[in-house]
């Protein structure tokens, strides 16, 4: 069986002498395994189309479950991810997290543009890497089924908040007459951008800005909702706070 799919580069591990395995998040399957034979031979037509991150048209021999990379053509590397560390580390976290959000023969052709779309930003530049980052987690979050109600005030409906508490393990917020032990505050100016991030267009949802307090506040709070929903922690988060904390 071939197949022939769009898919991006989530990860890859080395296997045997001159093999990958490689993980993909594809268009038309959702998330695969697929094995690139003699990818490390220096002579290798499919090496420079299937490297870390790239996005790319594959095609794929299936049999008995297992998929191998017959051809490929890079439709975009995101090259500028290789010219600077901070950018690489974020975009490691990035893919590790469409990785932990996605399945096989579940396609979502919303989260693949996010991630497309976010590691184009990371790749040209286009935006502050600190915002970034929250953005992404809390528009996964969003397109994986895991969004917070943040419009209005579970308890009373209210939706003219000036401090907000959070309550991530619910998903909800309740106004400052409303609040309860066990929420994480979050000021109308932050409530105000997850209220943006959830509702923008696909090609508007980075196009704002905060001040350093309320962006710290903002990625702090989307960080930590998305690992709270996922339940996990990513050692790929971890390392990118170790570069980005000694720049």
């Amino acid at each position: 069986m071939f197949l022939t799919t769009k898919a991006l580069i989530l990860r890859e591990t080395k296997y045997k002498e001159s093999d990958k395995i490689l993980t993909l998040l594809t268009d038309s399957e959702g998330k695969l395994t697929a094995k690139a034979r003699g990818v490390l031979r220096t002579k290798s037509k499919l090496a420079s189309a299937i490297q870390l991150f790239s996005f790319s048209e594959l095609t794929l021999f299936g049999s008995r479950g297992r998929w191998v990379i017959n051809e490929a053509s890079t439709i975009e590397e995101f090259r500028g991810l290789r010219n600077d560390l901070d950018r690489l580390a974020l975009a490691g976290y990035i893919s590790e997290l469409l990785e932990a959000v996605s399945d096989e023969d579940f396609p979502s052709v919303s989260i693949m543009t996010l991630g497309l779309n976010t590691l184009y930003a990371i790749s040209r530049g286009l935006h502050d890497l600190k915002l970034i980052k929250p953005v992404f987690e809390l528009r996964l979050a969003l397109l994986a089924g895991y969004c917070p109600a943040v419009y209005e005030c579970e308890n009373c409906g209210k939706t003219d908040i000036l401090t907000a508490m959070l309550y991530p393990e619910m998903g909800i917020i309740l106004c400052e007459d409303c609040v309860s032990p066990g929420g994480t505050e979050i000021s109308n100016t932050v409530l105000s951008a997850m209220r943006f991030v959830l509702g923008a267009p696909d090609k508007k949802v980075f196009s704002f800005s905060l001040d350093s307090a309320s962006l710290a506040q903002f990625s702090a709070v989307c960080e930590n909702y998305i690992l709270g929903v996922l339940g996990r922690g990513f050692k790929s988060l971890d390392y990118y706070r170790r570069i980005a904390q000694s720049d």
